[in-house]
């Protein structure tokens, strides 16, 4: 039995020691294999039985890159390219020694990660070593596809193209026809791609390319092989017209009941539509009016109890297709915490929920969900010299709210300015792909109809950026980086609540007030704008079994891009170092082991060290394809001059992380994967988050999984509330309260997906959520600057009952002087409960044309006490009433 669970830890289910040293990139030289024109009639029927297929020369001699590095593939695989002036033909054979019985598949959703067989072509279509285009397809005939974003793919992209697959008794086979619209090339008649193919089989968990590179290599398009004499006419001009209309149907609990703007149940309907014009070989224009977005996932529930705002993850079509060509800032770390990329583009504010609100007291309110987008548009482009060109620009609609009165009379106000968003990138690649270098440009410009909207709102917001990368020694080492300078203005009351913003907290009393020049640095309360810069640098060593890097990040305390991205601390000097080994090559022990080591050290602008750690990790995957890892952190004393929300720079104590996960074979039919850790601080404060996902394939078709998650602890150091005090000398005339806070959040994500055919699915969505908080022991610090925390004793703190017996409302006196004032805020415990998904069954009924059938509940609740009772809030949570949306929505495309 002993002897049974140590061999189980170490993994060593099969396999040995591999005595041979495996090739490098350098030592394998670069494939190539012709295209030829198509001869003849073409079936995409995945028979490979057409003659035209035997005039093409084969692009085999694979080899593995797992598991055995460096040596011949075991499985033979065979690929022959195709065509003529509409389209490009790859007919693949793969090869099995078991014949059908070998291979493996699944159903799924286009785009999902699929374990079983696939077979993954590569194309860098402008030969400049940066590219990738993607197409891949399993023995099912589930496609997955990613486009040229700027240095990697875009798994957004989802071009029209036809695929068809076979297994038989040698293996499978796979037949793709690629219309040459779909794809940006440069304009020559004559062209020369770069070409990876990858082929994966699954139960053999072997890995094989065709342009070979090890496993501690950058690889990528430079090490490519060739597509070559692909000859292809001059393209014209095209449309692709994508129209849509949608029906919708809601029936939702009024969230002010008796409201004469909302009886929770409504009926509408809307049209709209993409358009997409293809500008030659290489530009690309799309655009949208209209949109709807009703398909998309529902974001998860989620409490929020820091003064910052939740990130969600963009999931729209339109701004997710194409975004990496946006994207600036990229952060890249092999062990890193607290530390910002230095994003300039946040698609998700463009649509995003009204900021405003009605000024006058008003009985009942209706205000829009979100903000309607008027229009959108977006031109990219890529030429064979190495640019990259990109721009988007987005209008949203002046949104009101209509209100009434107390004495019945209606009225409406404006909560959001009519508004212009937009972003233009540009880059250029070099040296064939190892130097690149960009630039971006944002900014946002409303227009108000509300003094109190100008009072809030900037006027406008510009940014700009330049990146860069550089690699030498075959990619070997890498220098990266990114400055951005922004500026943000308006009236002087908007600008001073963003001075006044958490990611600054210019009020603060013990600040030092630096002079305004170029770059903002002072609280100034006439100021109209506001500057600052941003920075990233990173250099590293990137390959070999040694690996280290050293990085840089820094926001001037004036940087503000929050009108076009997203931004929670600015007001910092932040540095990293690491150094990483691992053992890439399979030994009688492991497949892959890694350990990691490094430290980093954060200061604001006054030179308050507010982040420090050292920090350890390791990873380990066992000979059975079970993986562990583990990792801590160790936190010295730090200050933390956001925890007042505005009042002076507090301590926080030391403290330790750590964490740990595993994972099981993910080609099981049942997958396991937990991850568990905990903080627990000097100061008696301890934190755990406990979640795992338990992932069931009952059938190809069928995709269940469970994901836990319980998260809690006790702070002792939770922020309640801040007043103005001239009796508190101790603390810059500011009496800022903390508590205790026992918390507890339970959740549990839930999905299903079900495939009928790759173009019919089925996709449910689940997420019970129940989260509690119970503040207690309310107390404040007894100087700044530091851990020492003082208790509010009965003489000093009161409670008010409410009729249901709890405390509604707490009344401090603080230095016990009935002459100064005393303070009062409500009692902050919480009991939260939601339950939201969706279903959506989605058919693509013809090539590029779709039908979404959608419908979305949700169910919430909440109570003002803060102890956690399972039974009693989940009886709770199924007990409320839910409402539902019900939406159909229909799509044609016509294109060529």
């Amino acid at each position: 039995m002993i002897r049974t669970a140590v061999w189980f830890l170490l993994g060593a289910t099969a396999g040995s020691a591999y005595a041979q040293t495996p090739p490098t990139s350098a030592q394998v030289e670069r494939p190539a294999v012709t295209a030829v024109p198509r001869s003849g009639p073409m079936e995409i029927d995945g028979s490979l039985a057409d003659s035209a297929w035997l005039a093409a020369p084969e692009a085999t001699n694979f080899l593995q890159q797992e598991p055995r590095e460096g040596e011949p593939a075991t499985q033979r695989t065979s690929v022959r390219f195709l065509y003529d002036d509409e389209a490009l033909y790859i007919g693949a054979r793969m090869y099995d020694d078991l014949s059908a019985a070998g291979v493996r598949t699944r159903l799924g959703r286009r785009d999902e990660s699929l374990e079983g067989d696939n077979i993954m072509f590569v194309f860098d279509t402008f030969h400049d070593h940066t590219g990738r285009t993607i197409l891949q397809i399993n023995p099912s005939g589930v496609k997955f596809d990613a486009g040229q974003a700027a240095s990697f793919a875009d798994p957004s992209w989802d071009p029209v193209w036809q695929a068809a697959t076979r297994i038989d008794s040698l293996g499978w086979t796979a037949e793709l026809r690629i219309p040459l619209s779909q794809v940006r090339f440069p304009a020559a008649e004559e062209q020369t791609w770069g070409m990876q193919i990858w082929r994966y089989t699954e139960r053999l968990a072997e890995l094989s390319m065709w342009a070979f590179w090890g496993r501690n290599e950058s690889g990528g398009p430079a090490l490519f092989g060739h597509l070559e004499d692909l000859r292809v006419p001059s393209r014209g001009l095209g449309i692709e017209l994508l129209p849509y209309v949608v029906a919708r149907a809601e029936r939702v609990t009024p969230l002010q009941p008796n409201s004469p703007f909302d009886d929770g149940d409504t009926n509408s309907w809307r049209v709209g539509g993409d358009v997409k014009a293809i500008l030659g070989s290489a530009v690309t224009l799309d655009a949208t009016i209209n949109p709807d977005f009703g398909q998309v996932e529902v974001d998860p529930a989620v409490v929020n109890l820091s003064a910052f705002e939740t990130f969600f993850e963009e999931k729209r079509p339109f701004f997710v297709e194409g975004s990496g060509l946006f994207g600036f800032g990229s952060l890249s770390c092999y062990f890193c915490s607290n530390a910002s990329s230095l994003s300039l583009f946040y698609s998700r504010r463009i649509g995003r929920r009204p900021q405003g609100f009605v000024q006058e007291p008003a009985e009942f309110v209706s205000s829009p969900e979100n903000t309607t987008i008027l229009g959108a548009a977006k031109v990219t482009a890529r030429t064979g010299a190495g640019w990259q060109v990109g721009a988007l620009n987005a209008v949203t609609a002046a949104e009101r709210a209509d209100a009434q009165r107390f004495d019945s009379t209606r009225f409406d106000e404006e909560v959001e300015p009519l508004t212009n968003y937009f972003v233009g990138r540009l880059r250029r690649n070099f040296r064939d792909g190892n130097l690149q270098l960009g630039v971006i440009g944002t900014s946002v410009v409303r227009s108000f109809d509300s003094d109190a909207l100008r009072q809030s709102l900037s006027g406008h917001a510009e940014a700009v950026g330049f990146d860069w990368q550089a690699m030498w020694k075959n990619r070997t080492y890498s220098w990266m980086g990114q400055v951005a300078f922004t500026n943000v203005a308006g009236d002087s009351l908007a600008i001073r609540r963003i001075q006044r913003a958490p990611a600054r907290y210019f009020q603060r009393p013990d600040r030092d007030q630096h002079d305004n020049g170029i770059l903002t640095n002072g609280y100034d309360t006439s100021l109209e704008s506001m500057r600052g810069i941003g920075a990233y640098s990173r250099i590293a060593k990137q390959a070999g079994d040694w690996q280290f890097e050293a990085q840089t990040n820094v926001r001037t305390p004036g940087f503000e891009n929050n009108d076009a991205a997203f931004l929670t601390r600015a007001d910092y000097i932040w540095a990293n170092g690491n150094v990483r080994w691992q053992e890439n090559q399979p030994t009688r022990y492991s497949r892959y082991l890694s350990f990691t080591a490094g430290a980093q050290r954060q200061y604001n602008f006054d030179g308050d060290l507010n982040d420090a750690q050292v920090h350890g990790s390791v990873f380990y995957q066992l000979l059975n394809y079970w993986s562990v890892g583990a990792f801590a952190i160790r936190f010295p004393e730090r200050a933390d001059e956001r925890a007042t929300r505005g009042g002076p720079v507090v301590h926080r104590a030391a403290g330790t992380f750590m964490s740990a996960n595993l994972g099981s074979d993910v080609r099981r039919a049942i997958v396991l994967q937990f991850n568990g850790g905990g903080f627990r601080g000097d100061d008696g404060t301890r934190e755990y988050n406990v979640n795992g996902t338990i992932r069931f394939k009952p059938a190809t078709n069928v995709d269940v999984s469970f994901g836990p998650s319980l998260n809690g602890g006790l702070s002792k150091a939770q922020f309640v509330a801040r007043f103005d005090d001239p009796s508190a000398n101790h603390f810059f005339g500011q009496r800022v309260v903390f508590s205790d806070l026992e918390h507890r959040t339970l959740s549990m994500d839930t999905r299903l997906n079900a495939t009928f055919s790759p173009t019919l699915t089925l996709e449910i969505f689940a997420q019970p959520y129940i989260s509690s908080g119970d503040y207690s022991r309310f107390k404040e610090y007894t100087a700044p600057r530091t851990t020492e925390r003082r208790v509010f004793d009965a003489t000093q703190l009161s409670a008010l009952p409410s009729n249901s017996g709890r405390d509604s409302v707490y009344v401090l006196d603080a230095d016990r002087d009935p002459g100064t004032a005393s303070f009062t805020f409500r009692n902050p415990d919480f009991n939260f409960r939601s339950l939201r998904g969706n279903a959506v069954l989605r058919w693509e009924y013809r090539p590029g044309s779709t039908l979404f059938l959608v419908w979305q509940q949700q169910r919430t609740g909440s109570r003002p006490y803060g102890d956690f009772s399972f039974s009693r809030d989940a009886e709770a949570l199924f007990d409320a009433r839910p409402d539902n949306i019900f939406l159909l929505k229909v799509s044609y495309w016509f294109g060529r």
